[in-house]
């Protein structure tokens, strides 16, 4: 029985989350390590202060290291920011052998061919993800190894991100002696942990609001149809919040996650929060829900605005899934439910063994995601150790980006 060992870091606007778990190929991934640190340096999911990054990313790893008694020495590291696009694109290869019979070589070809699109010098490509095969016509097909035809044709989501920043924070990753296993857009990750088979396949959204950035992935037909990345987020309410009701950004953060409710009952609440701080701070909690809900309310309509449909309600009947540490706020899934018209539900992490009741929050869905996605693309084969060299990462860097 193969076993070996995953590491994940979900580098945030917010927080930093480090997990190492232990993967056999039966039971899949389990929790061993676990470190969390405050999120300095970055904004909107970008590094803008290299040193600040780096000192967060270290402490995390440090905690988790400590936690597992195990040493990171590669990690999936999770990508965001409004730097990262998305467009659909088709690829077709001829099937030349005599026997006609599709296989593996031909998979490989047929996405080259979907790669061959025109990327600005300053971008490069980061997933191309099959959608779905054809074979001479034969449309739907999920896995056409093993089949006759001529002709094989690829549906594929390309995705891609700005040089630069995924540069830096790679820099970041590598100054503290972690070489990088692979790079995840986030809302693919998250994606693993809180939506099921069931919702992929029938057409759902995915929306993860954390703290710099909403994460969007629309899923249908069992495969990734569309992604966005939208800058605006936990922040951004915090933000209001602050200037609203003339709070220090901190103080303003404590009530927002304390009292906030985008569904408040007034009539069975105070009409002021109690103090919780030192120097006496203190709201009306009318004022600070008002607040709350319109940039909620923003949120989701901004959501609905990124679909590439304007009939959703045809194109996900599986609703809407939100997640992410934004997603905690109280009365959002109802509120989601009065905008949309759609099923809406708040989606938790649940289904990793070892997970311990922090990570079972919306907030680290990514985290949790970034390693079911790296247990589950290994095909439950450790195709490399915690002793990968720096000498395999510069390779693999210089093909990301050639």
């Amino acid at each position: 029985m193969a076993k070996y060992t995953l590491a994940s870091i979900d580098v945030g606007t917010t927080k930093i989350c480090t997990i190492i778990a232990d993967v056999d190929e039966n039971s899949g991934p389990r929790v061993s390590g676990v470190g969390l640190a405050p999120s300095q340096g970055l904004h909107k999911g970008l590094v803008v202060n290299i040193n600040e990054a780096r000192q967060s990313i270290q402490e995390s790893v440090r905690r988790a290291e400590q936690t597992s008694g195990r040493k990171i020495e590669t990690a999936y590291i999770g990508v965001t920011g409004r730097h990262v696009s998305s467009l659909n694109n088709r690829g077709v290869v001829a099937i030349n052998r005599n026997d006609r019979l599709v296989r593996p070589d031909d998979l490989r070809r047929v996405l080259e061919s979907a790669r061959s699109i025109k990327v600005p010098s300053d971008r490069k490509v980061l997933h191309i993800i099959p959608r779905s095969y054809a074979v001479d016509g034969q449309a739907g097909v999920k896995n056409p190894v093993g089949m006759h035809g001529f002709r094989l044709d690829v549906e594929t989501h390309i995705i891609t991100a700005a040089v630069a920043s995924v540069q830096n924070l790679a820099k970041c990753i590598r100054s503290i002696g972690i070489d990088i296993e692979d790079l995840i857009l986030e809302p693919l990750a998250s994606s693993e942990a809180v939506l099921s088979e069931d919702e992929k396949q029938v057409g759902t959204i995915l929306a993860d609001i954390g703290g710099g950035t909403t994460d969007v992935a629309v899923f249908k037909e069992g495969s990734i149809w569309h992604t966005s990345i939208l800058p605006v987020a936990g922040y951004q309410i915090t933000r209001d919040v602050a200037v609203g009701l003339g709070l220090p950004f901190d103080v303003a953060e404590e009530m927002k996650k304390r009292y906030g409710s985008v569904m408040p009952v007034y009539e069975s609440t105070s009409t002021t929060a109690s103090p919780i701080t030192e120097d006496g701070h203190g709201v009306s909690y009318q004022d600070l829900c008002d607040i709350v809900r319109a940039r909620v309310d923003e949120i989701l309509r901004l959501i609905l605005l990124e679909l590439p449909h304007s009939e959703y309600e045809t194109m996900v009947p599986g609703g809407l899934v939100l997640t992410g540490g934004s997603s905690n706020l109280s009365g959002i899934a109802a509120l989601g439910r009065d905008i949309l018209r759609l099923p809406v539900r708040v989606g938790s992490p649940t289904s990793m063994p070892g997970i311990s009741d922090t990570l079972r929050d919306p907030a680290y869905a990514t985290s949790v995601g970034l390693l079911l996605w790296g247990a589950k693309n290994r095909g439950g084969r450790p195709r490399r150790g915690f002793g990968f060299s720096m000498r395999r990462l510069f390779s693999r860097m210089a093909r990301l980006f050639r």
